[in-house]
């Protein structure tokens, strides 16, 4: 017999009457355990009910239609990567759900028709063995870049299942590296050996469900053979032990293993014949990268009088001589309105992408003998975003993709010992945008802080509030949010008259580490602060109006979203929930909600934390008899990073209150939108389907 949704609702527990109680009274605790069979009866009955009605919606069949041919698109850009002395690249459509990897040369994927030989079927290999295997990505041993280190997941979860690959054979190695299901990290120390940080035993992993214990894995022996090379703690945060392995162009190596203490400070510590030993530098400076001999570093803090932000060096061999007692130099440092924005190399150089203002900037930076580096700025068009795709250890090669709201993305191949570069591949416009501008505008915060915002729009807007607007941000863990080529907002959206705002508010990384310590803990109220500024900002100049604002958000923006819907529900008309934090008092048990402590601070250890938590927390803050706009809350079952636990609370929370709202959750997809293409289309449907319900009818 099939529960129905009015059964689930005479089962719950006692009403969850009083804002913040303590945790022991809340009735849905029952909703946390993620697969069982009560919990996924009262999803089937939500998701029945909101695709039901969205479904029927007449507007939905064009956008999945839309989204799908989009996301499929034979005219994408093949996202390349040098490998093993040709061209790979992992792909996509409607005819592979799934994906392959499949491989070119060079020279033949510059054409504008590649000749691709397929590699591995992921659709076949899941069909052969029964799994929904989910690609999660590839690590190839450098220099021969032969075998390969292949992680699948599961229907898209983060926890993989890691297997051994022949690039020669393009098959999986008959009794080779293999690891079970598990959150691994892991990495080549040479061909017959692996760094493994998992699981070894039951229980081996943190409180956020992360490894402590990093062993090496000899080629023929069994995980439990397996030799300790170090450990950390079970009490340790952030996202688990890591080791890596560095290489350079020459062929020197610097094995690396970085124990996090919370989500930002950490332990480095290198691998040497006498063993493993810490290194001398601050908790937030980060081991980068290595090129030519020198050591690279990421500082998130100040470090022996360089600047928070900075990019600074080390030499190899001085390191591994006396990794205690540590000088570093300089290689790039940020001006005031700068910010650092990522880095890789080649075979040679240094390649350093930076933000000014928010727009992108890449830089080559090259090794003087005895010290030092030569600069120089790759000619790019401006106002775009900026980044570096795919380098090659073996030359100087290197991709470097460019695109903006209205400017289709476009794949340059640069020599970064010459400084030529030439455009390879560019995306065809997915979406008129011959009527639409883009304006880069400020918003004062509440503590007078400007705040940066992108919006783009029709360029003949009317100014009297008409016009629907959808507005995100992300807020949090230093990540930049840039402006981007997307054809699914700009064919369903743009085109139909809506407008569109990124904000760059507090938390992130737009201007460097100090703009997200200003939101990080109990501080974090600003970032909240700063989203309703910029919201207030559009209404006062007439872009947009409550009636026609709608916001967007997942994950830490999932959050974001939930605040703002919790603490200005009179700004918005539509809010879209996905894979969020909501309850953020019981969220360092629930999935790896432990190890973002540094970023949320830690509820059961201080009191402050706890207090900021409950006045601010989404799922503690709904009241009965407020005014809420209808939220779209989505979410998936295989996430098992922030866990479908908090949207279905929050969901519950809402109907018991007798609010209304719509509720999806996809039974895989991971921390994302969905496992396939078509999952992924179904997801954007539904959510542009109630946009427009909301904001344009």
């Amino acid at each position: 017999m099939r529960i129905t949704l009015a059964a689930l609702l005479l089962a719950a527990a006692p009403t969850f009457a009083i804002a913040g109680a303590a945790t022991d009274d809340d009735p849905y605790i029952w909703l946390e355990e993620v697969s069982s069979p009560r919990a996924m009866a009262w999803v089937d009955a939500h998701n029945a009910s909101s695709t039901r009605l969205l479904q029927a919606d007449s507007h939905y069949q064009t956008f999945y239609d839309e989204a799908l041919a989009i996301a499929g698109a034979k005219d994408r850009i093949p996202e390349p990567s040098f490998l093993h002395g040709e061209i790979y690249n992992f792909w996509q459509d409607p005819d592979h759900l799934r994906g392959i990897w499949r491989k070119t040369s060079l020279a033949d994927y510059q054409t504008a028709d590649p000749h691709w030989t397929t590699v591995l079927d992921i659709d076949a290999l899941g069909k052969a063995e029964g799994k929904s295997w989910v690609l999660k990505g590839m690590q190839c041993l450098e220099p021969e870049e032969r075998r390969c280190l292949v992680s699948l997941s599961d229907g898209g979860e983060d926890a993989v299942e890691v297997r051994e690959f022949d690039l020669d054979t393009n098959q999986f190695v008959a009794d080779g590296f293999h690891l079970p299901k598990g959150k691994h990290r892991v990495d080549w120390e040479d061909e017959n050996h692996l760094l493994v940080a998992t699981d070894f035993t039951p229980g081996d992993l943190t409180q956020s469900g992360y490894p402590y214990i990093v062993k090496r894995l000899t080629r023929g022996r069994p995980l439990s053979a397996a030799v300790e090379v170090f450990r950390g703690s079970k009490a340790d945060g952030g996202y688990g032990v890591s080791p890596s392995v560095l290489r350079d162009g020459q062929g020197r190596h610097l094995a690396v293993i970085v124990r996090p203490l919370d989500t930002f400070h950490s332990e480095s510590y290198v691998v040497t014949p006498k063993g493993t030993e810490r290194l001398a530098i601050p908790a937030k400076v980060n081991v980068a990268d290595l090129v030519a001999g020198r050591v690279i570093f990421e500082l998130d803090e100040g470090w022996a009088g360089l600047p928070a932000g900075a990019v600074a060096e080390v030499d190899l061999d001085k390191l591994l001589a006396a990794p205690g007692a540590l000088k570093p130099g300089l290689v790039w440092k940020p001006g005031p309105r700068d910010a650092f924005d990522g880095l890789t190399s080649t075979r040679d150089t240094l390649l350093i992408n930076t933000l000014s203002n928010v727009q992108g900037r890449a830089w080559v930076y090259a090794p003087v003998k005895g010290g030092g580096w030569t600069t120089k700025k790759i000619d790019l068009p401006d106002n775009l975003s900026v980044s570096f795709g795919a380098t090659s250890p073996k030359s100087n090669l290197a991709f470097v993709g460019a695109s903006g709201f209205l400017t289709p993305s476009t794949l340059y191949l640069a020599d970064a010992e010459t400084g030529a570069i030439k455009p390879v591949k560019a995306v065809a416009p997915k979406f008129d945008a011959s009527n639409l501008t883009v304006e880069q505008l400020e918003a004062k915060s509440t503590d007078g802080t400007m705040i940066p915002y992108f919006v783009v729009h029709r360029k003949d807007i009317k100014l009297d509030g008409s016009t629907p607007t959808l507005m995100t941000a992300y807020g949090g863990f230093q990540v930049s949010e840039t402006p981007y080529y997307s054809g699914t907002t700009g064919k369903l959206w743009l085109e139909r008259g809506g407008a569109f705002v990124l904000a760059n508010i507090r938390g992130g990384g737009e201007f460097g580490p100090a703009w997200h310590e200003a939101g990080i803990g109990t501080r974090r109220q600003i970032i909240y602060d700063d989203f309703a500024a910029v919201a207030k900002d559009l209404i006062a100049r007439g872009i947009t109006s409550p009636r026609r604002l709608g916001i967007e958000g997942g994950s830490n923006g999932g959050l974001l979203m939930g605040v703002e819907f919790t603490q200005h529900p009179e700004l918005w008309n539509a809010v879209v929930i996905q894979v969020p934090l909501l309850d953020m008092i019981r969220v360092s048990k629930i999935a790896a909600g432990a190890s973002w402590q540094g970023e949320y601070g830690d509820v059961n250890a201080d009191p402050a934390v706890m207090a900021f938590w409950r006045k601010t927390s989404p799922y503690q803050n709904l009241k009965a008899g407020v005014h809420y706009p209808e939220p779209f809350i989505f979410t998936t079952t295989k996430d098992d990073r922030v866990g479908p636990q908090h949207a279905r609370k929050f969901a519950a929370r809402m109907e018991e209150m007798k609010l209304p709202f719509l509720y999806y959750e996809n039974t895989e997809g991971g921390h994302g939108a969905g496992a396939d293409l078509k999952q992924a289309a179904h997801t954007s449907a539904l959510t542009m389907t109630y946009l427009q319900r909301k904001l344009m009818d």
